[in-house]
């Protein structure tokens, strides 16, 4: 038996989006807000930034990780990336919601299980990093 992961990255990759609806950071905002809604995820905060001449940058932070999406309506392409640690949220529904929404002709999926080569009990920290210290900014 595989040991546990610590959560699932799910990779989405949308092509032949509609352009308007992806470079659009109001509309994409509320999509991708209704996406982990009906996805069950617990949203916490967001932020999207609209560049210029085009594209749209966004991120959902949420109790279970994140949402987010980067889109190219010059490539009429948009990119979701999906981390959950709970097996609540239902990341199929978001899939399924955002390729109708963003009216996309293909979705390429890609899944990743996290956490799995160092799954375990953590070492015992050494005595510097128990007194609060970080190696990296010696005190």
């Amino acid at each position: 038996m595989s040991p546990p992961s610590l959560g699932k990255h799910f990779l989405l990759d949308f092509f032949g989006c509609d352009p308007d609806i992806i470079n659009n950071a109001t509309l994409l905002r509320e999509i991708l807000l209704e996406a982990a809604r009906r996805g069950k995820a617990s949203i916490i905060t967001d932020v999207f930034h609209r560049f210029s001449p085009h594209g749209v940058s966004g991120v959902i932070v949420i109790a279970e990780s994140h949402i987010a999406v980067h889109t190219w309506p010059e490539h009429e392409s948009a990119c979701v990336d999906m981390f959950t640690c709970s097996e609540k949220m239902k990341p199929e529904v978001i899939e399924s919601f955002l390729k109708d929404t963003l009216r996309a002709k293909e979705v390429m999926r890609h899944e990743i299980q996290r956490g799995r080569d160092k799954w375990g009990p953590r070492e015992k920290p050494a005595q510097s990093e128990a007194e609060g210290s970080f190696p990296l900014f010696p005190t």
